[in-house]
């Protein structure tokens, strides 16, 4: 006999051992492989997510400073680019740019946001305030 007994499918090459037993931990090394994938994925995605939540907040911090900026500018330029950085600091982000024309305030802000390993990236938003012009 050649160490073969039964049929050829159960044995692998004559070595006397089962087909099934040299393919075991096959399947735990895909699982893990596959946990390693979700994980990653998932990481990924909360990234994004942080980022576009930094990006509400520096926008929300743009429209606040611009609002105080243009409700402060009877006091002069200085006092109204001076009230939106208050706002904005509070805000959690900085004023980059305070532009004055008339009685509109631009106001430009950015924001850090930690993306973990990969450093940190910075948002920026803007936004205008002043008065309604009339239609006649």
């Amino acid at each position: 006999m050649n160490g073969r007994s039964g049929s050829s499918t159960l044995w692998c090459g004559g070595t006397g051992r089962p087909r099934w037993r040299a393919e075991r931990g096959g399947a735990t090394v895909f699982a893990c492989v596959a946990l390693v994938g979700l994980i990653a994925a998932a990481l990924s995605i909360g990234q994004v997510g942080a980022v576009v939540v930094a990006r509400h907040r520096a926008q929300a911090g743009a429209d606040l400073a611009a609002l105080a900026a243009a409700g402060a500018l009877d006091g002069g330029v200085e006092a109204g680019c001076a009230a939106g950085e208050k706002v904005a600091r509070r805000m959690g982000a900085r004023i980059s740019e305070c532009r004055v024309d008339g009685w509109d305030a631009t106001v430009t802000v950015t924001r850090n946001v930690p993306r973990g390993l990969f450093g940190a990236r910075t948002v920026r938003a803007i936004a205008r305030a002043g008065p309604v012009e009339e239609e006649e």
